[in-house]
């Protein structure tokens, strides 16, 4: 009987544990934003970013949280270097000038004990506009490998680059941007 209550007690004690705020910090191996754009009406081009990072805080019980992401400009990739030199280039992203893109949320929105978006606002080219990010695949729990508390989930947006500033090529170059975050993080 002693043991049966020790266990039960133990079971409360871990759960009020993952009930509370949990702070983590992105995992920038499973992070790697990337867009998708269409290229004069022939094809949907891709090209990602390889440095991201930033903070989730996540509170299950409450149904509340925050998130801080800063995406390297620099580490733009398309796979091909003429291209990504033209991206970075003050036609497109300005690298130089904007080192990062930005999103820090003001509020999660949850459907039941699932977080189905994340408003807030991002910065590109130095200006600012709300976005809301819609989540799918969230998950958080016991990480069987890092052995620490995690979440992930697949944020996606649409975007019009001309209202941050980028009109190079428009319309030829589409002014949508589609844009993709797979997300991973865990306790600091």
């Amino acid at each position: 009987m002693k043991l049966k209550l020790a266990a039960i007690a133990l079971a409360c004690v871990a759960s009020a544990a993952f009930a509370a705020p949990q702070t983590l910090e992105l995992d920038s191996s499973h992070t790697q934003p990337y867009f998708e754009i269409g290229h004069f009406g022939y094809s949907n081009q891709m090209g990602r970013f390889d440095k991201a990072t930033g903070t989730v805080v996540v509170d299950l019980e409450k149904k509340t949280g925050s998130l801080d992401v800063s995406i390297d400009v620099s580490s733009l990739s398309t796979g091909w270097a003429a291209r990504d030199k033209h991206l970075k280039s003050p036609d497109f992203f300005n690298a130089e000038k904007f080192p990062a893109m930005t999103f820090k949320s003001t509020d999660f929105k949850f459907d039941g004990d699932k977080l189905v978006a994340v408003n807030g606002n991002f910065t590109l080219l130095g200006v600012t506009k709300p976005l809301t990010l819609n989540i799918a695949n969230f998950h958080c729990g016991d990480h069987p490998m890092m052995k620490k508390y995690w979440c992930g989930a697949e944020a996606t947006a649409t975007i019009k680059r001309s209202d941050f500033g980028m009109t190079t090529f428009v319309p030829a170059v589409s002014d949508e941007v589609k844009l993709t975050i797979p997300v991973e993080a865990g306790a600091k």
